[in-house]
């Protein structure tokens, strides 16, 4: 049985009040600043497996895994002897590897539409670049994306993007021009019959449609039967790309990511997070005849001094390497079913209204009777409920995403004995709301 405890942060209310002093907000990426749910945020030690440790010595179930990546479990003794034989060697060469090769064949086997890739340092960066690839291949300007869909922080993007901009209550920007997002169009996630009337009013202007085929920047909302079936024939139909943003599902929901579970090839994808196994890494690839569009091989020009350098190679190898093991997605599966049914049932067993579910190792649920099929339904959610349900976690020991707007992930390392902890914490913080 979980029980309350009390939380004593002191080190880590220290650490962030000088931080503030030092970076905007006192942190290098928004959503950690535990803004949409109050309290301070924890500053952390050290990671293993499904564990974290703060500053004060607390440990916690960890859920958000560094946003995804820490899939096989943080510190994986397997990856860490391999980053340090490529320490050894060097840590960016700022030019070829023999490494990129070997990372880009197994992307290149696993994802279904990736004949060619090209390895970045960020997800951001990978879909700035697949925007302007869309562009470059079709000669068209315009670009559908999806409410709540967040394909990083690009000017273009940023246009009811979910995630932080999401969580701190932005609906836009500052410092990104009309001029720049006057060609972004926006749709309902799950609305065919929203893209087709997009598609019917910019005749022959619309470059392709980018989405998260499973979203996971405004909580955890999956697609609809047919739905992402209806976006590769309308983008067929009206000689537009489609351009699926796995850079949270890729090699998480399944090997092959959302294009192999579901069955439906896009013409691009962007990638990251499991593919550096920790370390900063993106990428993009697609069609041959697309991809021979970037330079050097065409006029498309896109670089970086750090992409593919030989840490984000070597760890993104050895991740890939552990997930090809038999039983791998099986076991996500099993353990991360049973830790969203547990939560789920003990908030109806508690009287609160709750809804949510999961694919393979990523899940997530909203403070709302649902079901949720898009960015407005999920804004339904009771967010001061969630609030304080994440304060009760934390005071237990279980680290979620700090933001009702981000999906949850589990990890190989995370057992059946942490599930059922985590699912005796959410009843007692539920009973005590």
């Amino acid at each position: 049985m979980t029980t309350t405890k009390n939380l004593k942060t002191t080190r880590s209310e220290e650490i962030f009040a000088a931080a503030q002093k030092l970076m905007p907000g006192g942190v290098n990426s928004p959503v950690r600043a535990f803004r949409s749910v109050g309290g301070q945020p924890i500053v952390f030690d050290h990671v293993k497996g499904a564990y974290m440790w703060d500053v004060d010595g607390n440990q916690y179930i960890d859920y958000v895994g560094s946003w995804g990546p820490a899939i096989c479990g943080h510190t994986h003794p397997e990856v860490i002897q391999a980053l340090h034989a490529a320490l050894e060697k060097g840590t960016s060469f700022g030019a070829p590897c023999y490494l990129e090769n070997v990372l880009a064949e197994m992307v290149i086997d696993a994802v279904p539409s990736i004949e060619m890739v090209r390895f970045v340092n960020s997800g951001t960066e990978a879909c700035m670049a697949v925007l302007r690839l869309m562009r470059a291949f079709t000669g068209r300007d315009k670009i559908i994306k999806f409410e709540g869909c967040y394909h990083g922080h690009a000017d273009m993007f940023l246009v009811k993007a979910g995630s932080g901009v999401a969580t701190l209550g932005l609906p836009d920007s500052p410092g990104v021009p009309k001029s720049t997002t006057e060609n972004t169009l926006t749709a309902p996630y799950n609305d065919l019959e929203a893209v087709k009337a997009l598609f019917a009013a910019n005749p022959g202007q619309i470059a392709g449609v980018i989405l998260e085929p499973v979203v996971g920047n405004a909580g955890f909302i999956p697609p609809e039967a047919g739905f992402l079936a209806g976006l590769r024939e309308i983008t067929r139909e009206n000689g537009a790309l489609l351009v699926f943003d796995e850079v949270m599902t890729g090699f998480r929901i399944a090997y092959g990511g959302v294009q192999e579970k579901f069955g439906i090839t896009p013409d691009l994808t962007t990638l990251g997070k499991v593919i550096g196994g920790g370390l900063p890494v993106g990428a993009y690839g697609g069609r041959r005849d697309i991809m021979q569009m970037v330079a050097p091989a065409g006029p498309m020009y896109q670089a970086g001094t750090l992409s593919g350098n030989p840490l984000a190679m070597t760890a993104g190898i050895k991740t890939l390497e552990i997930l090809q093991r038999p039983g791998t997605y099986e076991y996500l599966e099993k353990i991360t079913h049973k830790l969203v049914t547990g939560i789920l049932e003990a908030a109806k067993e508690t009287g609160h209204a709750a809804c949510g579910g999961n694919i393979s190792g990523m899940f997530g649920f909203f403070f709302t009777a649902g079901p949720v099929r898009n960015y407005e339904e999920a804004k339904q959610s009771d967010l001061q409920k969630f609030a304080r349900f994440h304060r009760g976690m934390l005071e237990r020991g279980v680290y979620l995403a700090p933001s009702q707007f981000e999906a949850g992930f589990t990890s190989l390392a995370h057992t059946e004995e942490d599930v059922e902890r985590t699912i005796a914490a959410a009843k007692e913080t539920l009973a005590g709301l």
